[in-house]
Parts: structure tokens; sequence; C-alpha cells
């Protein structure tokens, strides 16, 4: 059997900031640190970070005042904000910048008098911070069908914006439907779809044809995981979404002569390296990595955690063309 891994696959540097800050504020501030929702979508990360005194909550109103909280890095709406400060809590931001860069996308559109739409999941914990960060009128849709049901109070002055982890190629389907009912609506194209989702979907769909089945580390609550794994299906590959090496079926390698493996953007590397390692004990197994872009981007460190922050490249992130 031969296994061929993506790349790029796993971390990106907006997951890699957000674990960053916690482990940060732990050493700045002692447990218990508090932070609202899973800081990323994964149940390992959330475990590890757990087991270090990290308390995880549903909402601010569990966290006695003036605790050390986090916010996760898919944001949080103005009202959370509000909650928080009203507790005296001690905040401290971990929404990715590309997240934050939609909020403040919206928020233009919106002081200029628009309907905002957002293009993104029902439900997701960003795109309920992205709703909660918009005044004036804003309307969620999923699929290029749900087009055709908006209802804008002024057609020629609309506005749209976008979940960062969607699938690239649904949501240019689903712009093209805004610009066909709206011709005047103005917005990003896909520009706000991160460039390490893009990136990943790439390394997808250069991987597909090359292999016989394609195993995606991530858990079931993560969007661009999620869409990983619908990529590859959609390329005609057998494709499945595994939190870690447990849950590999061996009856999914029967007749598999070249198996293909990705993360998604909040999976660790260790939980790739155990899938690996559990594909060779079938033995005769080699491995390899399909060339792609090497990912150099990092993120500034919230002000409160600068003075202990490493020194942090600043470059324009790569897209996979």
């Amino acid at each position: 059997m031969q296994v061929i891994l993506a790349q790029p696959r796993g971390f990106c540097a907006g997951v890699e900031r957000a674990i960053e800050i916690v482990e940060r504020a732990l050493t700045l501030y002692g447990p218990p640190i508090y932070v609202r929702h899973e800081i990323v979508h994964n149940g390992h990360v959330v475990e590890r970070l757990r087991a270090k005194g990290v308390t995880f909550v549903d909402e601010v109103e569990e966290v006695p005042p003036g605790s050390v909280t986090i916010f996760s890095a898919h944001g949080v709406s103005l009202a959370v904000d509000e909650a928080a400060r009203a507790r005296g809590l001690k905040v401290i931001d971990a929404t990715c910048p590309l997240v934050a860069r939609v909020h403040l996308e919206g928020a233009r559109y919106a002081k200029q008098g628009r309907d905002v739409v957002l293009i993104g999941h029902a439900g997701h914990a960003e795109v309920e911070g992205t709703l909660g960060r918009l005044t004036g009128p804003v309307h969620l849709v999923a699929s290029a069908e749900d087009v055709a049901d908006l209802k804008v109070e002024r057609p020629d002055h609309v506005a749209y914006i976008t979940q960062t982890t969607l699938s690239v190629d649904d949501t240019r389907g689903i712009i093209d439907a805004l610009k066909a009912r709206f011709p005047t609506i103005v917005g990003p194209d896909t520009d706000d779809i991160c460039y390490a989702t893009q990136n990943r979907q790439r390394a997808v769909l250069d991987l597909a044809p090359k292999v016989d089945l394609m195993l995606v580390v991530g858990a079931a609550n993560s969007s661009n995981s999620n869409r990983l794994r619908e990529i590859a299906g959609t390329a005609g590959v057998p494709a499945y979404l595994i939190e870690d090496a447990t849950a590999l079926d061996p009856g999914w390698l029967d007749g598999v002569s070249v198996v293909g493996v990705t993360a998604g953007a909040s999976a660790p590397e260790d939980l790739v390296q155990e899938v690996v390692a559990v594909l060779k004990q079938r033995g005769g197994v080699r491995v390899s990595t399909l060339p792609g872009i090497e990912e150099a981007l990092r993120f500034r460190l919230p002000v409160e955690l600068e003075p202990t922050a490493a020194t942090y490249q600043f470059a324009i992130p790569p897209v996979a063309e």
C-alpha cells in the first residue's frame, strides 16, 4: 500500500494563534483560564488544554466575575462581548484575524445602509458571531436555492460576505446566483474564504486523482474538515472524516492500493501521524507527501500577550491557483 499525505494539511495560522493565546495566558495568569466554546473545533485540542487548567464554558455568564476569559477563534457577537465586559471579565480575543476582517467588511456595508447577505451555515459558531456583529438588515443563505427566497429592503443596495471555511466552488455558485438576482450587489468574490481553507481544498483536489481512498482527519463539527471530505467525494474518491486513528475502519482499506491523508485546519499533526502509524501496521506501506504550498504566515498575538510573544512573520499568505 502507498500512503500519500496532502500538503498543506492541519493547523493554519489562525488556529496556531488561538492555541498559543491560551497557552501564553496560562503561563502569564495561571489557571483557571476560561474559554467560551471550543477554542478551535477539535476535541483533542480541547482536552489537552483542559488538562492544563482551562475551563470551557458555553456562555460568559458561567464565568466567575473578574476571571480571565478567552473568546474562541470563531469570533463572538457584540452581545457576548458586552456581557463579558459587564461581568468585569478580563477578555482576551482569540478571533482569527481573517474572521475579524469579515466582521469589519460586514460592518462597513451595514454602515452604508445596505442589506447584508452572509453566505454560511446556520448554527456554526463563526456564523453566529458574524450575524451578531452586524446592525441593520442581514440575511443568511447556505445555497444558491436560498437566494431566490431572499426578501431585501433595497434590491439595488445589497452586499454580501462569507463564512471563511466554506467550499470555494460552492460559494462561487452562490455568489453567481446573488449577482444574477442583484446585478449591483457588492462583495469580495471568494476572498473571504481564508487562504488556508483554499490551500487545503486545492491540495485535496490535486491528491484525489492519485488515490483510491481519502481520509480526512478532523472533528465532525469542523466546517473546513467537512468541506475537505465533500470535495474529495465530489472528485470521485471514497472519503471519510475521522476524529483520530481509532475511527479508522479496516474494511475501508479492502482492495485499496493508494490512500490519501489530509487534515482539517484545526487538527494537530500528531493525529495524522497516528493514522499513518495504523496504516503502516498492514506492512509494506510506503509514505510520501504530495508537493504543495508551504505556509509561513503567522498572526500577531493580542496586545495583552505581546510581551511574551515570539517573533512573527508577516507576509501575504500564498493561495493555491
